[in-house]
């Protein structure tokens, strides 16, 4: 009692087929699939975004910071070198 079995879908199935036709949920499935593949492709480029950022943090937070010399520290180190 209160459970779908396979009459009802199969009595759905068919009131669907009649009001929107075969037509219409053909092309209902296929934008409902490219739908899914536009989601995966973006699900995916997300991830490699994450990693990508995580990699650059993970760096930051164990690399040396980079500083671009100006020409005045770059003298001054060439000198020390010299001494």
């Amino acid at each position: 009692m209160g459970g779908i079995g396979m009459r009802e879908l199969i009595i759905i199935l068919l009131v669907v087929l009649v009001v929107f036709g075969t037509k219409k949920l053909r092309s209902i499935g296929s934008d409902l699939g490219g739908a899914v593949k536009g989601f995966k492709s973006a699900m995916k480029d997300g991830e490699a975004e994450g990693e990508e950022s995580a990699k650059q943090i993970k760096q930051q937070m164990t690399g040396d910071a980079e500083f671009p010399e100006n020409k005045s520290t770059a003298n001054k180190s060439a000198s020390d070198r010299n001494v």
